[in-house]
């Protein structure tokens, strides 16, 4: 099994993906591309069906898109429960997930992570402006308090367990803390900095980071 990615640094869709594989303790290996290169690209087009990553190569098929992954991950690894047990959690961790796959452009283009920017801590950038990545800020700041009202007593994580929402959100805390965000002014109780903090200091999120900065 073979996880295609860009580069550690910049790559927060293939951050994703990474953090589920860790998470079942699957046996992949790991290919990074440039894809900020002429050669990167020319790569992603012969191997990739959307010239986008991440990919997963397994059982002679190519599955692309982080949450196909992810979904391809619950499926084989039903015992490692990436998604809570309780059946109205699950359906709103899913509905979280999907909207942090599909939503807050906002956020993504004025908060980016390309090869200017880094999600590992360094080189912090001061925040952006503008009401469309306030609104972006405000939702998820909600999201996470509301799910972590509603359904984390069991654990740190925004649905108790470590689930797949928590691998979408990681790159989000990334952007955070690079941005130095103030969760506080966005409506934050302190749950959802907490929760914040809780992914930065997740191990195979520490694991990424080490790789990265080799």
């Amino acid at each position: 099994m073979e996880l295609i990615i860009g580069p550690r640094l910049y790559s927060t869709w293939s951050l994703r993906p990474w953090l589920v594989l860790k998470r079942c303790r699957a046996d992949f290996t790991v290919r990074e591309i440039d894809i900020y290169s002429e050669a990167g690209q020319a790569e992603l087009e012969q191997i990739s069906p959307s010239r986008l990553v991440p990919l997963l190569k397994v059982d002679g098929e190519t599955i692309w898109d982080s949450m196909a992954i992810s979904v391809w991950c619950a499926e084989r690894y039903p015992e490692v429960r990436l998604w809570p047990a309780d059946a109205h959690a699950r359906w709103l961790a899913r509905s979280a997930a999907c909207e942090m796959h599909g939503g807050f452009m906002a956020l993504r283009t004025e908060c980016g992570m390309g090869p200017d920017h880094t999600m590992v801590g360094a080189d912090r950038s001061p925040p952006p402006g503008g009401k469309a990545v306030e609104r972006d800020i405000r939702r998820i700041i909600s999201l996470w308090m509301e799910m972590r009202r509603r359904f984390g007593a069991g654990g740190p994580y925004l649905f108790g367990d470590w689930s797949v929402p928590d691998a979408f959100f990681t790159p989000v805390a990334t952007r955070f803390r690079h941005y130095q965000i103030d969760l506080a002014a966005h409506g934050d109780d302190g749950s959802a900095a907490a929760y914040c903090d809780t992914l930065l200091a997740q191990p195979d999120f520490l694991e990424w980071t080490a790789e990265a900065l080799r």
